[in-house]
């Protein structure tokens, strides 16, 4: 049986001709390609980016956008969302009592955040796009949370078109 000592590792790169630079290589998890191909792949299968129009007559225009990044999972998974959510370094576990034809509970990993979801959630699917029609649901969703960072949201006419993309999602 081999056993591998855990060192840096590290690769050389060329920038450019006369000069070569060592570059660390990922030596956690967390930074590995393969890694992110796992969480893209997580979310295409059972992920959603969603963005709800619900009653509220305390907002400017009487309605509220709200918008969320949602990864489900039964509840013997938990630790694949606990993942997830150390990667972003956001976002809650809710669980989701079933009562439906379900063996076992779900969880919901959400991230409702404005922030996260410009600074963690958009970057990061940007960088690394979904490989199924979720793609264009992606796509809907940061126009929807880019418009509320803008605060187009609050005036009647930004609040119909973000309307009328949110009917686009998910179909």
């Amino acid at each position: 049986m081999f056993m591998f000592k855990k060192e840096k590792s590290t690769r050389c790169i060329q920038s450019s001709l006369t000069e070569v630079k060592q570059v660390r290589m990922p030596d956690n998890q967390q930074e590995r390609p393969e890694y992110k191909g796992w969480i893209v792949g997580f979310t295409d299968g059972e992920g959603c980016f969603s963005a709800s129009v619900f009653r509220n007559k305390t907002s400017t225009l009487g309605w509220q956008i709200f918008p969320e990044f949602v990864l489900t999972q039964g509840i013997s998974s938990r630790s694949a969302l606990e993942q997830v959510q150390t990667f972003f370094g956001c976002g809650k576990i809710y669980i989701n009592r079933r009562k439906d034809n379900h063996r076992e509970d779900l969880l919901r990993f959400c991230v409702r955040a404005r922030n996260d979801l410009m600074e963690r959630i958009i970057p990061f699917f940007e960088e690394h796009p979904l490989r199924t029609k979720k793609q264009q649901d992606f796509e809907l969703f940061k126009k929807v949370v880019c418009m509320m960072n803008r605060k187009i949201h609050l005036t009647q006419t930004g609040f119909d078109q973000i309307k009328e993309i949110v009917s686009k999602m998910n179909q």
